[in-house]
């Protein structure tokens, strides 16, 4: 088999959101956000259940107001992955769903107001036993700051952070993780390694309004990919304008390729070109189409002809080379014959004999 190389991940500290951990040496998880009214609590939940079933790990809600969390108590009932609450500004709204069930409040206590205000919200995060998410975002940095750099910059975003931090520090609280988000790649990618030389808490990536599903998986994939090499990152988020079911697909998709996580179907396929004697293009949609239910690991390789298609085959569970006749390899092996009027409907059979009945 091929050799994987491992990447060293940095060293953090472990926390909790419910029952997922994150940091230490917890697999690295993958986040999205419902973007439904709250308040539509069926919607909310319907979408919610739709990412547990994509494989998230963790589900964002914004809670932006009273009315919000109310309808976030019902939703929490309803549910079992752990939901982390989006808060701006309202403390008394951290407190009410801190008390509702919410499995970590992401709110910047530095934004809301009197140290009071921040006592009473880090006090209940201490006696609900949930963690705060302090995420700083390039667009709404505090007005002294964007006087002083007079634009962005990652050591702003830092700066910013650590307002934040230093308060959570001088309150006894180090149940936190960070995020520094910014729609511009190198500023997010330079800012997360000035903090992460400094702070062993867990850090959530992402490139915040990366865009459309293109553009945007391309700008997360090479931002995040840069942290995640170096051993940077602990929970991801894939920010797209897109069904935030394809934030969780892309998500796992980044973290596969570094070796960092194994879920569901790991598809090698050719680009295809005129020696293909197969349509490679159609079978490898199909088949992806037909295998979103599988989440356990398992390497597949489809590839048009014979001039690569025999190497990668050797390498996966379950491979196919297109050639006069196609082949089908079983553990590196030959195993049989293929006509293309069956490619699919093989491939997935073959594919599903090899996964536990209990993951199909």
């Amino acid at each position: 088999m091929k050799q994987v190389h491992k990447i060293k991940r940095r060293v953090s500290k472990k926390i909790f959101v419910g029952n997922v951990a994150i940091g230490g040496d917890a697999p690295i998880t993958v986040q999205s956000m419902t973007n439904t009214d709250t308040c539509d609590v069926d919607s909310t939940v319907s979408q919610i259940l739709s990412l547990e079933k994509a494989g998230a790990d963790l589900v964002r809600v914004s809670i932006p107001t009273m009315d919000a969390a109310e309808a976030f108590k019902k939703i929490k009932t309803r549910v079992n992955i752990p939901l982390i609450t989006d808060i701006h500004f309202d403390y008394k709204i951290a407190l009410k769903v801190a008390g509702y069930g919410a499995d970590c409040l992401r709110i910047n206590p530095g934004n809301i107001g009197k140290e009071d205000r921040i006592r009473e919200v880090v006090a209940a995060a201490k006696d609900n036993g949930i963690p705060i998410r302090i995420g700083v975002n390039a667009g709404s940095l505090e007005k002294d700051l964007q006087k002083k750099y007079t634009e962005p910059t990652p050591e702003a975003m830092v700066e910013s952070a650590f307002r934040h931090i230093d308060i959570l520090d001088r309150l006894n609280f180090d149940n936190f993780k960070v995020s520094l988000k910014a729609s511009e790649v190198f500023m997010t990618v330079f800012a997360y390694r000035q903090l992460a030389s400094q702070i062993d808490n867990p850090l959530h990536l992402g490139i915040t309004e990366a865009g459309s599903f293109r553009s945007g998986t391309v700008k997360s994939s090479i931002g995040m990919g840069l942290l995640l090499s170096e051993g940077i990152g602990d929970t991801i988020r894939v920010s797209l304008a897109s069904d935030p079911v394809d934030e969780i697909k892309v998500g796992f998709d980044i973290l596969k390729s570094l070796h960092l996580r194994k879920k569901g179907v790991n598809l090698i396929a050719c680009p295809s070109c005129s020696r293909q004697k197969f349509d490679v293009i159609s079978v490898v949609n199909e088949l992806e189409a037909r295998l979103e239910d599988i989440t356990e690991p398992i390497d597949v390789a489809v590839i048009g002809c014979v001039v690569n298609g025999p190497g990668e085959a050797k390498e996966v569970s379950v491979g196919l080379t297109g050639g006069s006749p196609n082949l089908l390899y079983i553990d590196g092996k030959t195993h049989s014959k293929v006509e293309n009027e069956s490619l699919v409907d093989t491939l997935e059979a073959s594919i599903r004999r090899r996964i536990p009945i209990s993951n199909v």
